[in-house]
């Protein structure tokens, strides 16, 4: 995990970096990547379990429209940077090495894929992981690509995908819609089928894939350099400013946060993040809302407009890097943060284990105005007790060592 040397390194440790190693550059590097996806993870259970925008104020107002969106946004971005971990950081593995890392991330995209099916049975379109699936398969083409051109292709993706987006679902109609779904098995399984994925879900690969492969192109950066932090920290602010003030200047004052409060998403799909659980990617009357063509200059969270991509990305982009120089050159808060970056280290296992928690133990939903912070404090000082108790025995969560397992017969390739 903390060689430096990407060519030689077995892909297996470096997915997920145990806090308990020997410090330095490289450490700080992927201790401050587990740290951030410590904090996304924290984020969504924000968005699922704690109060709505609307029913706060003040500092817990702001920490929760930060969350929204932004959080399953840096997740989305991490994720990115993870199929660099194992395609090869700095430097694409090639030949045998390159067959077996991109038949690992593949065996990955499967089965996330099943997993979120199975996980959206219960508890609808909310889930992310699916998504995950299809991020990956798609993304696969593009991890040989150095830095500079997958930045290209994010931005690209940024300033095309949104209006694109929002073309296909005027032209598409609500008997066409459910045409399409009539025929999916996925849709059938889960009401997340392929046309939610890619297009009308609450995270479509579509308008995603630019936060997937600009966590890409910050895996193949040293992120150790102080010059390349330094350069990633300025073009993070200049991104949450340019997009965020253009759109308050086309779209008015209000319209960030009316949009977080009305939970909308992008373009045909069914709302954010902070539905209810068992909401399905579909609204219950089958029928899809209207979107007018000046949503296109809003960037409230999950608008997919690519204001709101572009400012995300900006966001995320400052969380890893300020993360990253906290873990380099704040040792003894990465002592201190032990806990919290092993949440980082499982985040798939505090993924899943907080939507299971979250039905055993009946907790409802954050959408209600009545609902406490109270809850949500629990659930996030549960995850950190058991990771941390957990990391001292095993190097990965339990759901990582499966996911892991799983794509072992990679190594057969040859």
């Amino acid at each position: 995990m903390t060689q430096t040397q990407p060519p030689q390194e077995k892909p297996a440790p470096q997915e997920h970096s145990p806090p308990r190693t020997s410090p330095g550059p490289s450490m700080g590097r992927l201790v401050g990547v587990d740290l951030a996806r410590a904090l996304a993870v924290f984020g969504m259970y924000v968005v699922h379990i704690g109060p709505p925008l609307s029913a706060t104020h003040g500092v817990a107002s702001w920490v929760r429209y930060m969350a929204e969106g932004h959080s399953s946004v840096l997740f989305a971005t991490l994720a990115g940077f993870s199929l660099m971990l194992i395609a090869g950081r700095q430097e694409p593995k090639t030949g045998l090495a390159g067959r077996q890392a991109r038949a690992r991330i593949a065996i990955r995209a499967v089965v996330l894929l099943a997993l979120g099916t199975v996980m959206a049975m219960e508890y609808g379109g909310v889930i992310i992981l699916g998504f995950y699936g299809v991020y990956f398969l798609l993304a696969l083409p593009l991890v040989r690509l150095r830095a500079r051109t997958l930045a290209i292709i994010a931005a690209t993706l940024a300033l095309v995908t949104p209006q694109l987006a929002y073309v296909l679902n005027s032209w598409m109609s609500d008997s066409v819609r459910q045409s399409i779904n009539a025929y999916d098995p996925l849709h059938r399984l889960s009401e997340v089928g392929v046309l939610d994925l890619l297009l009308t879900g609450f995270y479509p690969a579509l308008t995603w894939l630019p936060f997937v492969i600009s966590g890409m192109a910050l895996g193949r950066l040293d992120l150790s350099s102080g010059a390349v932090q330094r350069r990633l920290a300025a073009l993070g602010a200049a991104l949450v400013v340019a997009a965020y003030g253009m759109s308050l200047l086309l779209a008015g004052t209000g319209a960030l946060r009316s949009m977080a409060e009305d939970g909308s998403s992008s373009f045909g799909g069914s709302g954010s993040g902070s539905l209810p659980l068992d909401s399905g990617s579909v609204p219950l009357d089958g029928s899809f809302p209207e979107m007018s063509a000046s949503s296109l200059l809003t960037a409230g969270p999950h608008s997919g407009t690519t204001f709101d991509i572009i400012g995300s990305v900006g966001v995320a982009i400052l969380v890893i890097v300020g993360a990253t120089v906290a873990m380099e050159r704040l040792p003894r808060l990465r002592r201190l943060a032990k806990p919290v970056i092993a949440v980082g280290t499982m985040s798939l296992t505090a993924y899943v284990g907080h939507f299971l928690a979250q039905s055993a133990l009946s907790v409802p939903a954050g959408t209600s105005t009545q609902q406490s912070w109270v809850p949500l404090l629990m659930f996030v000082l549960g995850a950190i007790v058991f990771a941390a108790i957990w990391s001292r025995f095993f190097r990965r969560g339990p759901l990582e060592y499966l996911l892991n397992a799983a794509t072992k017969p990679a190594k057969r390739i040859r």
